[in-house]
């Protein structure tokens, strides 16, 4: 800071006090044209260096976010796949049939063709009527798409989503392939666990799974 040399003088021959050359001083500060002291000079900082500084410190705090969202994120999808395999655990291990011997006495159908039509036409045979197949066609449109070899890497599988798909096994020994053997393992899970493709397909809308 440049102090005019007339304070100076002024300070030199008036014999001021300390206290009055003090304020001398500060009013030569607030001169025109005097130049204030740069931010963070007296920490001896280029202003760019602390600029730079508090960008990357920026960056890496929200890098820092990011992952812990994708975190998040992660342990709400493991904890839905461990939710689901539990109920699908709890209901092979009730008193109630497993999956398979929920069809009736007589096998139920298995007509050949879109897997749709298949579910169809089994509807019956589990004591539903034609009312709960728009309720069966959007849970398994959520779950699979109706693909015989979706496939998840909680390691459901299938157009019924079974977790493990080899629980379908107890339907058919082709259950890796076969739409019919899925279905019907697939019905006989909703009917002992939900009662109705409806009442599953409510609880996949509130849970996000089934």
């Amino acid at each position: 800071m440049a102090v005019p040399a007339a304070v100076f003088a002024g300070i030199a021959t008036s014999g001021a006090s300390a206290g009055d050359s003090a304020s001398l001083l500060a009013m030569a500060g607030s001169q025109p044209g005097a130049r204030p002291a740069a931010a963070h000079l007296d920490r001896g900082e280029p202003l760019t260096g602390v600029a730079r500084r508090e960008v990357a410190s920026l960056g890496a705090t929200r890098v820092r976010a990011k992952r812990a969202a994708e975190r998040a994120a992660d342990r709400r999808a493991a904890a839905r796949a461990a939710a689901r395999a539990a109920a699908q655990a709890a209901a092979a291990a009730t008193s109630a049939p497993s999956p398979s011997s929920q069809a009736p006495a007589s096998p139920a159908p298995s007509p050949s063709g879109n897997p749709q039509k298949i579910a169809e036409a089994m509807l019956g045979s589990y004591g539903w009527s034609s009312s709960q197949f728009g309720c069966l066609v959007s849970l398994w449109n959520q779950e699979s798409g109706w693909n015989v070899y979706a496939s998840n890497p909680s390691g459901a599988y299938g157009i019924p989503q079974a977790l493990p798909g080899s629980k379908m096994a107890s339907a058919g020994p082709d259950w890796q392939s076969d739409a019919a053997t899925q279905i019907r393992w697939g019905l006989g899970y909703i009917k002992s666990t939900y009662g109705s493709p409806c009442a599953a397909e409510a609880h996949e809308q509130a849970d996000g799974w089934y």
